[in-house]
């Protein structure tokens, strides 16, 4: 098992954060040029992927975080809870 980091974790955040912001240029490119549906649903679905996956790994590196951190962390359970909730 591999732990990363938190300058790690940051990185591969940024880069799938990034990945997702060229994909919205796609994809507001795609509406713009009147592409065919299946295309912008294609890329809408893409930008929506990227970004779920980049907020599932904040909330999990905040849960390591804190989890690392013990009682001391600057969250709750139940605040990482709701986070997690946000973005099911």
């Amino acid at each position: 098992m591999t732990t990363d980091s938190p300058a790690e974790n940051t990185r591969k955040i940024v880069n799938r954060l990034k990945r997702a912001q060229g994909q919205l240029g796609a994809l507001i490119a795609a509406v713009e040029n009147g592409n065919d549906c299946r295309a912008v649903i294609t890329q809408l679905s893409a930008v929506s992927s990227a970004l779920d996956r980049a907020g599932f790994a904040i909330v999990a590196s905040a849960m390591k975080d804190c989890i690392d951190e013990g009682e001391n962390g600057d969250l709750s359970v139940d605040d990482l809870e709701k986070l997690f909730l946000t973005l099911a």
